[in-house]
């Protein structure tokens, strides 16, 4: 089965490369998250409440979706297919500080947030993807390739899906590499 990629983008902690170009960014880290929902999105205020590891998928997404519609008469990818190495750790960390030290105070906010699948669910709600959704946990990107491979190769094959990588540790360390993926 042969895979074409359409549209592809990275977003690290410095940098945005969309299609093998650069985006100019003024701010880095959160900010430059901040950043760039203002210039792509700007109508979606619950990225505000969202941790950073959502915020970076929802980024990522809107952005290579964005440039889909622009050359592929806006078709939508039929499923999401995302992982990392580090579920939600950054926020369980949050969530956990919230809980320690005889201060039982839970943070609904911040639990919802403690399972990565919840950036798959932004982007399907946005984007009113009813396919699959899913997010991994393994322990390096091309680890995803059989699982993209074998989700295009099913009976009810999606025509097309965004899949990638969506790291996040720390609040300013993180990495995206979402991909629109067509099946030929």
């Amino acid at each position: 089965m042969e895979m074409r990629v359409s549209h592809e983008i990275e977003i690290t902690p410095t940098s945005v490369i969309l299609d093998g170009q650069p985006i100019a960014v003024n701010d880095t880290g959160e900010k430059m998250l901040v950043e760039l929902y203002r210039r792509y999105v700007g109508d979606y205020p619950k990225f505000f409440k969202m941790d950073t590891l959502a915020r970076l998928g929802f980024i990522a997404a809107e952005i290579v979706l964005k440039q889909q519609g622009q050359t592929c008469n806006s078709q939508q990818p039929t499923a999401i297919i995302l992982a990392n190495r580090s579920a939600s750790i950054k926020n369980d960390t949050d969530y956990l500080a919230t809980i320690s030290d005889g201060n039982y105070y839970p943070s609904p906010a911040l639990f919802v947030y403690t399972l990565p699948n919840i950036v798959t669910g932004e982007i399907a709600i946005r984007h009113h993807i009813q396919g699959e959704t899913s997010f991994y946990v393994l322990d390096n990107p091309e680890q995803l390739e059989p699982i993209v491979q074998s989700t295009l190769a099913t009976r009810h094959s999606p025509a097309v899906i965004l899949t990638g990588w969506c790291e996040c540790s720390e609040a300013n360390m993180f990495n995206a590499k979402l991909q629109i993926i067509w099946n030929n």
